[in-house]
């Protein structure tokens, strides 16, 4: 598994996670939001406030996640305001993750390594214009899951 945030101003570094290891609420924490969200966001942010946000999986919507976030965090989208399960509201899976995919697989990779390698040099060449857009076409995409009463957006949106 690897992981990947991104933010008007800027990216996350990826985080890879060992193939077969079990993503719990305790993994999560330990491997992505404390070294994420407390240790990189200072530089992340510059000291400036933002809202993170998550996609409603279960480890994201654990007791143990909302309280380490309400307790750390100081704005974030809890579990029972946000979609569960809606990849037309999440930045990273209605277009980051497809641009990636996309230009690191563009060539077979002979291991593990290599893909990560690739995964990481394109994340770095995404530019920040696509980032920005990503982030700042949620509320046009939000309306439209709106009014879609839930159901699939057609692409377009971002």
């Amino acid at each position: 598994m690897v992981w990947a945030g991104i933010l008007v101003i800027g990216r996350t570094s990826l985080i890879f996670v060992l193939p077969g290891a079990k993503i719990n609420s305790i993994s999560y924490r330990k491997l992505i939001l404390e070294p994420v969200l407390k240790d990189q966001s200072q530089s992340m942010f510059f000291g400036e406030s933002f809202l993170f946000q998550q996609d409603g999986a279960p480890t994201h919507t654990s007791k143990v996640t909302q309280a380490w976030l309400k307790e750390n965090i100081l704005d974030f989208i809890p579990k029972d305001e946000w979609a569960s399960y809606s990849p037309d509201l999440n930045s990273m899976d209605y277009s980051i993750w497809s641009i990636l995919e996309t230009k690191a697989c563009a060539k077979a990779h002979t291991n593990v390594e290599s893909l990560k390698v690739s995964l990481r040099r394109e994340l770095a060449k995404i530019p920040q214009e696509t980032l920005r857009a990503a982030v700042e076409a949620f509320p046009r995409r939000l309306k439209a899951v709106i009014e879609k009463r839930g159901g699939y957006i057609e692409c377009g949106y971002f």
